[in-house]
């Protein structure tokens, strides 16, 4: 077994700021010469997270109604009261959608639907710079 792994960094918004960066882990695995394996994306922070999507800006749009029906910013958290941060809807977020997706590589492309993108969402109340691990298993 064979393992690489390489770090993304990005300045987001905050806010449900949506990043694809599909196009970074399709460059590695190319980099990578490797040819079948399984490439796993991990949002490093407890309010961010990672998931696939279809990225346009509809689909965005309704994602970010979809969560501020299911999570509310605008509602009582008690971590907001232990920690007087305004982030708890951030945690919650993140927690349901998760920090990571595994995705296979075959034939040195990964596995993904034709209107499918590797997403990075950065919950947090306030611009953040943040860090993504792509390793590669093989």
């Amino acid at each position: 077994m064979h393992t690489i792994h390489k770090y993304f960094e990005y300045e987001t918004k905050g806010n449900t700021d949506i990043i694809n960066i599909s196009n970074d882990v399709i460059h590695f695995i190319k980099q990578s010469d490797i040819k079948e394996g399984i490439a796993v994306v991990f949002a490093k922070g407890s309010t961010c997270a990672i998931t696939t999507i279809e990225y346009e800006s509809g689909l965005k749009l309704d994602f970010i109604d979809a969560l501020e029906r299911i999570v509310p910013k605008n509602i009582k958290y008690h971590h907001n009261d232990k920690w007087m941060d305004g982030n708890g809807h951030a945690h919650i977020r993140a927690s349901h959608i998760g920090q990571s997706e595994s995705i296979p590589i075959i034939d040195g492309v990964m596995v993904l639907g034709r209107w499918q993108q590797i997403i990075f969402i950065d919950f947090d109340n306030k611009s953040r710079h943040r860090k993504v691990t792509v390793q590669i298993v093989n």
